[in-house]
């Protein structure tokens, strides 16, 4: 009895060592399973050819989920376009994943351009986005990574001015 009360003690304690050295290395930068796997993914885009992730790392990136239907992601989107154009030259990049078909983003961006690139994540976007910590599935969603390719912070509903003016000050 004296043995399996010490073994269950070891047990405890050697979980919670692992739990807390998890937790010491996620605060030092290490990165979730979620942010590996999206480095390593590539997504169509609305005008063909594709994203690939990978080429984006390396800078700040604003990653954007978005759709056709969603009213506060469609005010969003002239808000993320300035953004780019101001601070592509500062190593800012901005990408909309599209939680949507093709055939609706190609005609949302014949009537409004966007200077930052577009992919479609479709249906699986939706799922991403919990992965990234939207747990909510709402959109639009909104991660922000460093230039070590860590999400930075991450924001669910509409981006706002002072949201930029932070995230640019504190990734600069």
């Amino acid at each position: 009895m004296r043995r399996r009360a010490w073994l269950a003690g070891g047990v405890a304690v050697a979980a919670a060592t692992a739990g807390v050295g998890l937790a010491i290395w996620r605060l030092r930068g290490g990165a979730t399973q979620a942010e590996t796997a999206l480095w390593q993914m590539s997504f169509e885009r609305p005008d063909g050819g594709s994203l690939a992730m990978a080429s984006l790392r390396g800078r700040p990136l604003i990653l954007n989920f978005w759709a056709t239907w969603c009213a506060p992601c469609v005010r969003e989107m002239p808000l993320l376009d300035r953004f780019q154009r101001e601070q592509r030259a500062a190593g800012w990049r901005v990408v909309g994943l599209a939680i949507d078909g093709a055939a609706p983003v190609r005609e949302y961006l014949v009537r409004l351009p966007m200077s930052f690139a577009i992919g479609l994540a479709g249906s699986g976007g939706v799922e991403l986005t919990r992965s990234l910590g939207n747990a909510s599935s709402a959109l639009p969603f909104t991660v922000v990574f460093d230039r070590e390719g860590r999400a930075f912070d991450r924001k669910r509903g509409g981006v706002q001015p002072d949201d930029l003016a932070r995230w640019s000050r504190q990734l600069g």
